[in-house]
């Protein structure tokens, strides 16, 4: 089996609800990942958060860890802004948010995530009026993602918490039928074992545009702690030819830490088989 590149969920800060490992600045979480057997972190921040780029340049080449992955979650949870709202200003205030992601990711050298920012069709709508308005909004932000080396991969989140995105089929089948480039679809284990109705075949769909990886187990606790087939996913993975990061993005129980330290065991140990 190939030697995959680990990566694990950080935030300054974050609830103990929430599926972040790693909790401090930057520079702390990147030692603490390399300590714990990790290539990369994937930052939860937000857009206008004040980082020390050269202090984070020097850590990564100190430690050789590196940051994989802006997720801007947070731009909808605590900026309550969205790719599809119906109200002009939301919609302008989330397009300069992403941008200004866009910018930080290309600082850190790393891509972007578009979660829950994508933002849910309200009941009663028209489905394709939507579609149309966020296929508009991300031909926009991948034009300029390209411009600055920054690929943008859409996340697929459990039908539970969204409307939009729930399965890889529908992912693929957006980006196929607007036709758009430098956008890639993020797929995570523990949201696929509620949607989708074979792990592999939903991987197997991803071939090509596969561009980042969130490992859960199906509790959402670390991986090796339930009951998914992580060998048969890491397989799939494999055959499909995927090049990207495993990342951890667990609840952290019992704590972080050891959540991480456990996850980071028992993958490595998969890798050998």
């Amino acid at each position: 089996m190939k030697q995959w590149k680990l990566a694990v969920s950080s935030a300054d800060e974050a609830p103990n609800t929430a599926p972040i490992l790693l909790q401090g600045d930057i520079c702390n979480n990147l030692r603490e990942a390399a300590r714990l057997g990790y290539d990369a972190i994937e930052v939860h921040t937000r857009e206008t958060a004040d980082l020390n780029y050269s202090a984070i340049a020097q850590t990564v080449k100190e430690c050789g860890t590196k940051i994989c992955m802006v997720i801007t979650g947070r731009l909808n949870t605590e900026g309550r802004c969205n790719l599809i709202d119906d109200a002009p200003y939301i919609t302008k205030a989330a397009m300069e948010g992403m941008k200004q992601y866009i910018d930080m990711a290309q600082k850190l050298h790393a891509d972007l995530v578009v979660g829950w920012v994508k933002g849910n069709i309200p009941p009663g709508g028209k489905r394709d009026k939507y579609m149309d308005r966020l296929a508009k909004h991300l031909r926009e932000l991948v034009d300029y993602g390209a411009e600055r080396n920054v690929k943008l991969n859409l996340e697929v989140i459990n039908r539970y918490e969204v409307n939009v995105f729930t399965t890889a089929e529908e992912t693929m089948g957006f980006l196929e039928h607007y036709k758009i480039d430098n956008c890639y679809v993020h797929l995570d284990t523990f949201h696929m074992g509620i949607d989708e109705c074979d792990p592999v075949t939903a991987i197997q769909r991803c071939k090509g545009k596969l561009g980042y990886m969130h490992f859960a187990d199906n509790s959402r606790r670390y991986p090796g702690s339930g009951q998914f087939d992580f060998q048969r996913i890491l397989k799939t993975l494999d055959e499909i030819g995927y090049e990207g990061y495993l990342s951890v993005e667990c609840l952290p129980e019992p704590d972080g830490q050891t959540a991480a330290e456990k996850a980071s065991v028992f993958l490595k140990k998969l890798f050998k088989e």
